[in-house]
């Protein structure tokens, strides 16, 4: 018998630290998304996002050091 997954709790409901933490959160993704539009189209590039949106370069979801 599986137990239920526990219900998410509501943003209200954290902690203000959790708050703002997820506040600064979405700030940074919407900066990194702007840089990312931002951004000339590359010529006969491999297409997708940019590699190094985040200041470190990313395959596949990971974080590669060369």
């Amino acid at each position: 018998m599986e137990a239920e997954p526990e219900p998410r709790r509501r943003f209200e409901d954290l902690p203000p630290a959790a708050q703002r933490a997820l506040k600064e959160a979405e700030a940074r993704r919407a900066e990194i998304d702007a840089r990312q539009k931002a951004l000339e189209a590359e010529v006969s590039g491999r297409g997708g996002l940019e590699p190094t949106r985040y200041e470190d370069w990313e395959i596949k979801g990971l974080t590669v050091d060369f």
